[in-house]
């Protein structure tokens, strides 16, 4: 098993204990699973990812990565733990300054020692395997761009190459599509879940589009302040379940962007484990 969380509470960021980001959620996920999170914003999807990513500390209940405890254990082990997940921010905090092949091979860090990561940011090894990572993306020409002269569809690309470059046994991913179009977004997605059923990696993936959530992963979280409203098979969410998850929300127009998405969508759902 991937994760196990059981009656987790985490605080929003600087915020009062009195306000949880996620509050009395228990899930599990196996290894292999490939699942998505949607829900209005401010839902929690991105406090779900960061506590699953070991880099948010709950202050209730009990989380098990890897069949282990990572609050439990020692600095040392919990870095070799996080050494195994891939935490890919809506925003990747991309160096503007750095060149795309330091910023893709920078993925492999927590498998390199410290003098392999000086010696590559000096002059970058393993050139190939970035030109590689960059190609199902479409960036292989940017292999030597500066990342200040990036698209913002382009920076977050580039980030999601660096999960190609990783060793990691599960991706989070926290809006990936966000600044992509539609036909750009499938293919993103598309890679993402392809290399994800290749090395049998988690994938954890949240999303606006609804819709292309539902017609591509196998099992859906709808999350609402910071708790669990349905976790089910996407053969089982109903529009009904849809619209009360996002009801008086914000995000209502979701589900009506996704439908654009959806009718384009080629990636082919991987069987739930």
């Amino acid at each position: 098993m991937t994760f196990l969380l059981q009656h987790i509470s985490t605080s929003h960021s600087g915020a009062s204990k009195s306000s949880f980001a996620l509050s009395d959620l228990s899930l599990s996920i196996q290894q292999g699973e490939q699942v998505a999170l949607i829900g209005p914003s401010g839902a929690g999807k991105t406090s779900l990812l960061h506590t699953l990513a070991c880099a948010l500390k709950p202050e209730q209940g009990e989380i098990q990565v890897f069949d282990k405890q990572p609050w439990h254990i020692n600095n040392a082990e919990r870095h070799l733990m996080r050494a195994r997940l891939f935490l890919a921010p809506q925003t990747p905090p991309l160096p503007p300054r750095q060149r795309v092949i330091n910023t893709v091979l920078a993925g492999a860090l927590p498998q390199w020692s410290v003098w392999q990561a000086i010696r590559s940011l000096i002059k970058p090894v393993e050139v190939d395997a970035a030109y590689q990572a960059l190609m199902p993306f479409n960036l292989q020409d940017k292999l030597y761009a500066r990342v200040d002269r990036l698209s913002g569809g382009e920076r977050q690309r580039c980030g999601m190459a660096r999960a190609l470059i990783s060793k990691a046994e599960a991706f989070l991913v926290d809006e990936p599509l966000s600044a992509l179009d539609p036909i750009l977004a499938l293919q993103t997605l598309k890679v993402l879940q392809q290399e994800a059923s290749k090395r049998h990696a988690t994938l954890v993936c949240s999303l606006h589009q609804v819709e292309l959530a539902r017609a591509n992963f196998p099992r859906i979280i709808g999350l609402r302040d910071g708790r669990i409203v349905f976790d089910a098979a996407s053969t089982d969410i109903s529009d009904a379940m849809i619209a009360a998850l996002y009801q008086n929300s914000n995000d209502d127009l979701a589900v009506e962007v996704g439908d654009d998405l959806a009718k384009l969508a080629v990636v082919d759902p991987v069987p739930r484990c």
